[in-house]
C-alpha cells in the first residue's frame, strides 16, 4: 500500500474533491504550474451533485489568473458568454433614490504628493458639487455603457489606466476550465464519495472510496466540495467561525432572466427591504439574485420580491441557497486544503467569491508542501487566509453600517451594527481628515474604500493640509480638468456591445 510520506519527500499526486468553479480553477492552475514537473492530478466529481454557481461577477485580479493560464481573452469571453465589468453600481443603499458606482482603477491623479481624494474633499468644502463618480474614467464609461481595454502605449491618457474584470456564466466557466485542464493531463473521475480513509496515527487522509467501490489515493487533497466541506469539516472537524452578528444575510434566491437590453459593463446591487438584489448582465441572459436575512423575510416573500424586480421573463424556477457568513477555523489541516465554499463564505456583495479561490491557489503555490506537511507552513497559510477573510468582511460590513436607511427592521439593525475593530479604525481616520490607510496585502484598494465611504455618505471633517498649497481657484481648475479629460477619453471608447461584437472604433488622440 502506498504510504502518505514518500521517501523523497515530494508530493506525487494531488486529488481535487469536487468540481465547479473552485475545483476546475485549482485543476487548471495546478496542471499549468505543477503538471510539467510530473505531478499527477485528478479531480473527482459527481453529476448527481449540483454546484452553487448561478452567474458570476469578478474583480480585476482575475486577469492575473488568466495570464497564468495564458488564456486568449476573446475566446474566454465567448466561451463563457461573458461581458466586461468596470465596477459595481449601488442603488438605494444610502437612501432610496440614491446611487453611486464603486469603480475599478483610480480617481483622478495624485498631486503635490497627496492622494486625489484630498483635493476632491477640499472642493466639497469650497462648494463643488460634482460627484466622485465623475473623477473615475471607469465610472464615467460605465454610465455611458462604453468599454475599451487599456492602451498601454498612451501613457499620458486615462485610457492607459482602464481597469476591468468580467461577468460570466459560472457553469460555462467551469466547463471551459475543465476542457483546458483535461487537455493538459488532469484526470476527471465521475463518482460520488462514500467513505473517507484516514491514517490511524497522523489522521491524514489516505484515500476516498466511491460508492461503486473504487478507491482513490493521493498525497495532497484539495477540498472543493462546497458548503458541506466533505474532508475539511465532515472528516477533519475544522470548526466554523460564524460572522452572522456582522453579516446578517443568511440566504439567497437566484434566477436567470431573459436579456432585454444591451449588456451593461457593470454589476448592479440594489438594496431591498431585507437585503440586496444582484443583477449581472451576460451576453445570453441576465443573472439575478436576492441575498436576504431569513429573520426579516420568508423564503416565499424573498422569491416574490426577486421575481417582481426582474428585467425580463424568468428562464428557470427560483433557486434557494442557505449559508452562514464566515470561514473554517483551519482551512488547511494535515494533507487537506479547503478552497471555495468548503473554506468559507462571504456574500457576493463585492464579487469576491472567485477571487478567494484564486488567492487560495496562489497562497498554496507559495507555501506548497513536501509530503512531510510541515506545521509552520500550514500555520502560515491559515494565518494569511483568515486575515484575508477579515479584510473582506470589514469591507462588506461597511456597506451595511454606513447607511441612512431606517425604513425597515433589517436596515435599522444594520444601521446600529457595532463595526469590527479594523473597520472602526478606518472609519475614524476617514472621518477626521479623509485619510484612507490600506493594510499590507489587503485586497481592496484605497479607491474601493473611498468609493464606498463617500458613496454611503460618510463625511470627512477635513483633508490633508498640503492641499492648501493650491488656492481655491487652482483647486477648482484642476478638478474641472480631471472631469473634462475623463469625458473626452470616454467619448473615444466604443460602446460595450460593439466591443463585445469585435467592432473597433478608430481612436484619434489629441
Amino acid at each position: 500500500m502506498k504510504t502518505t510520506v514518500n521517501p523523497n519527500g515530494r508530493i506525487e499526486k494531488v486529488l481535487i474533491v469536487g468540481g465547479g468553479t473552485a475545483g476546475w480553477m485549482a485543476a487548471a492552475a495546478f496542471s499549468k504550474v505543477l503538471g510539467p514537473n510530473g505531478m499527477a492530478l485528478e479531480l473527482v466529481e459527481s453529476e448527481e451533485i449540483g454546484t452553487v454557481g448561478v452567474g458570476e461577477a469578478t474583480i480585476p485580479q482575475l486577469l492575473h489568473f488568466n495570464a497564468l493560464l495564458e488564456l486568449d481573452e476573446n475566446e474566454f469571453v465567448r466561451a463563457t458568454q461573458g461581458t466586461y465589468k468596470l465596477g459595481i453600481e449601488f442603488v438605494d443603499w444610502l437612501r432610496p433614490g440614491h446611487r453611486y458606482i464603486h469603480p475599478f482603477g483610480s480617481y483622478g491623479i495624485p498631486m503635490l504628493g497627496v492622494d486625489f481624494q484630498h483635493f476632491w474633499l477640499k472642493g466639497r468644502h469650497l462648494g463643488e458639487t460634482a460627484s466622485l463618480d465623475e473623477y473615475s474614467i471607469a465610472a464615467v464609461a460605465a454610465r455611458q455603457s462604453r468599454f475599451l481595454r487599456p492602451l498601454s502605449d498612451q501613457t499620458r491618457s486615462p485610457l492607459s489606466k482602464i481597469s476591468y474584470a468580467f461577468q460570466f456564466d459560472a457553469s460555462l466557466y467551469a466547463k471551459y476550465l475543465r476542457r483546458w485542464a483535461e487537455t493538459r493531463g488532469v484526470i476527471r473521475t465521475e463518482g460520488r464519495i462514500a467513505t473517507v480513509e484516514q491514517h490511524p496515527e497522523s489522521g491524514h487522509i489516505r484515500a476516498v472510496q466511491l460508492s461503486d467501490g473504487r478507491r482513490l489515493e493521493a498525497d495532497l487533497f484539495i477540498d472543493c466540495s462546497g458548503f458541506r466541506g466533505l474532508l475539511i469539516e465532515q472528516t477533519l472537524k475544522s470548526g466554523y467561525e460564524d460572522w452572522t452578528r456582522w453579516l446578517p444575510c443568511d440566504r439567497a434566491v437566484a434566477v436567470p432572466c431573459a436579456r432585454i437590453e444591451d449588456p451593461l459593463p457593470y454589476t448592479r446591487s440594489t438594496a431591498r427591504p431585507a437585503g440586496w438584489q444582484w443583477r449581472i448582465p451576460l451576453q445570453h441572459r441576465t443573472g439575478n439574485g436576492y441575498v436576504y436575512s431569513s429573520r426579516h423575510v420568508s423564503d416565499d416573500e424573498a422569491a416574490a420580491t426577486l421575481l417582481r424586480n426582474l428585467d425580463g421573463e424568468p428562464l428557470a424556477e427560483p433557486r434557494l441557497l442557505r449559508f452562514t457568513g464566515g470561514h473554517r477555523r483551519r482551512p488547511w489541516i494535515g494533507n487537506v486544503v479547503s478552497m471555495g465554499l468548503a473554506s468559507g463564505f462571504l456574500e457576493p456583495l463585492e464579487s469576491t467569491s472567485i477571487h478567494m479561490v484564486q488567492s487560495a491557489i496562489a497562497r498554496l503555490m507559495t507555501l506548497f508542501p513536501s509530503a512531510r506537511f510541515e506545521p509552520a507552513e500550514i500555520d502560515e497559510y491559515n494565518r494569511q487566509t483568515l486575515q484575508e477573510y477579515i479584510h473582506i468582511r470589514d469591507f462588506l460590513v461597511l456597506h451595511y453600517k454606513a447607511t441612512e436607511r431606517t425604513d425597515t427592521p433589517f436596515w435599522n439593525e444594520c444601521h446600529a451594527l457595532e463595526p469590527p475593530p479594523g473597520l472602526a479604525r478606518k472609519l475614524d481616520l476617514y472621518r477626521t481628515n479623509g485619510r484612507i490607510v490600506r493594510d499590507k496585502d489587503e485586497l481592496f484598494t484605497e479607491t474601493s474604500w473611498l468609493a464606498v465611504m463617500a458613496g454611503q455618505g460618510i463625511e470627512a471633517a477635513g483633508y490633508h493640509p498640503v492641499v492648501d498649497l493650491l488656492d481655491a481657484d487652482q483647486t477648482r481648475h484642476r478638478l474641472a480638468d480631471v472631469r473634462a479629460v475623463n469625458q473626452r477619453a470616454v467619448r473615444l471608447m466604443p460602446r460595450h456591445v460593439d466591443f463585445l461584437a469585435g467592432k473597433q472604433v478608430p481612436l484619434v488622440l489629441s
